[in-house]
């Protein structure tokens, strides 16, 4: 083996067109810092393992099942979606499509209803990642007629014995989770790579936002801009916030009030202002009023 020719870890990641997949990630995520290094560090380790397969040394494939932690709207379907697409061109998932559930695809409500269920979506996710939203969910220990249980027992023997043609994902807060992999320690040994998913800051949400109204060909004005990041400050304050979602969601209500503004106008109406959102479809939030309701 010491005469074997020395293998270039950066040309096998080029042939998988690795660089372009990290660099469109840096590109299109905004912030998550720690979550992109696990990224890369999980895509170093198949690029070594993939050279010690073509030098013919003997090595367990490595364990990709995973956990995502965080709150709602910090990234976790489309990171998802990234690894998978990621494991494809690296030769760890064969179609590299995600298949994203909740407990309500997975879990039936009466006996002999799950079993069908859980298979089916396995069926559909194989050769690719299947991605399992709120996984908590899935265990309710307080009802004893619930069939989840049923259904993680079968995830369990497809994760072990079909790992080389599945990736398991399990999402959902990371206290929730904690608590699930306590009471589920079979699960919990199968998963190999725990990502945290940190909330955004005012400043990345704004840039978020930017980029969002930028692929919908529409921009702020400076009052507009100066509204919106008193918005964000605002609504990050309120219960059930939840990070780009509720920004896309804020986004959505200002474009609404665009255009019935524009159309009580009436008369023709210029290409810049079909494209510029004002301060008044922000501050119009119920945000802003003395209830500070988010909306």
């Amino acid at each position: 083996m010491n005469d074997a020719p020395a293998i270039d870890l950066e040309a096998l990641a080029r042939e998988a067109g690795l660089p372009g997949l990290l660099a469109d990630l840096d590109a299109s995520l905004v912030g998550l810092a720690p979550v992109k290094t696990r990224i890369r560090e999980i895509a170093a380790l198949l690029v070594v393992d993939r050279a010690r397969r073509t030098l013919g040394l003997t090595s367990a494939a490595p364990s990709l099942h995973m956990c995502f932690t965080g709150n709602p709207g910090t990234g976790k379907t489309t990171v998802a979606l990234r690894m998978a697409e990621i494991l494809n061109r690296l030769g760890y998932c064969r179609k590299g499509h995600l298949v994203a559930v909740t407990r309500d695809d997975l879990v039936g409500q009466f006996i002999g209803h799950t079993a069908p269920k859980t298979k089916e979506v396995l069926k559909r996710a194989m050769g690719g990642v299947l991605f399992i939203d709120e996984a908590y969910y899935l265990y309710r220990p307080e009802n004893e007629r619930d069939y989840g249980m049923e259904a993680i027992e079968i995830l369990l023997q497809v994760m072990e014995n079909q790992r080389d043609d599945l990736v398991v994902i399990l999402a959902g807060y990371k206290d929730r989770m904690d608590t699930f992999f306590k009471a589920n320690p079979g699960l919990s040994s199968r998963i190999a790579h725990h990502i945290d998913f940190p909330d955004y800051s005012s400043g990345e949400l704004l840039r978020i936002a930017e980029l969002m109204l930028s692929g919908l060909q529409y921009c702020l004005s400076p009052a507009a801009r100066e509204a919106l990041v008193e918005y964000i400050d605002r609504r990050r304050e309120q219960p059930h916030f939840a990070n780009a979602r509720s920004i896309r969601n804020a986004l959505d209500r200002a474009r609404l009030r665009q255009a019935n503004r524009l159309f009580a106008a009436g008369g023709a109406v210029s290409p810049e202002a079909l494209m510029t959102l004002e301060s008044e479809d922000l501050r119009a939030s119920r945000v802003f009023s003395p209830s500070g309701d988010a909306r």
